[in-house]
């Protein structure tokens, strides 16, 4: 590249408009399939564990607190998620979805990050066992 195209280069960029979006301001919609937010679905889900084995990011993790009652709760670390949604195509019953609505994740602080999916009074009683101390994880199956 010569120096001649460049100074052209320069003069037209000086009579056009700037392209920079005003973005917290202005919003836009969201590209059609953006990857956001997991959203798992407690109903679908038999517990086969297929989305934490094939997550490349380690940021799922699903707790059996009863198999047989299919009672899980999942832990989703957002912070460790590279959305590449391939725990979203290894769900063999489709209870695993990126969100095209919630893509806006951007925090102040870690607590966000971490985010519990099941049943409220399943959730409720895992994070009470974990403020007790005790052990978190998959439980083992008799």
């Amino acid at each position: 590249m010569t120096i001649g195209s460049m100074l052209g280069d320069v003069v037209k960029s000086f009579f056009k408009k700037p392209v920079t979006e005003k973005y917290p301001f202005v919003r836009q919609e969201a590209p059609e399939n953006l990857r956001g937010k997991l959203v798992w679905e407690p109903e679908k889900c038999t517990g086969c564990m297929l989305c934490v084995k094939d997550c490349p990011s380690n940021a799922l993790e699903l707790i059996v607190l009863d198999k047989v009652n299919k009672r899980f709760v999942m832990k989703y670390n957002l912070d460790q998620c590279t959305f590449c949604a391939q725990c979203v195509i290894n769900c063999r019953f489709s209870c695993l979805n990126m969100s095209e609505e919630q893509w806006e994740l951007a925090s102040t602080n870690k607590e966000p990050f971490e985010v519990y999916y099941g049943r409220e009074e399943d959730v409720k009683f895992l994070l009470e066992k974990a403020s007790r101390g005790e052990a978190e994880g998959p439980c083992k199956e008799d």
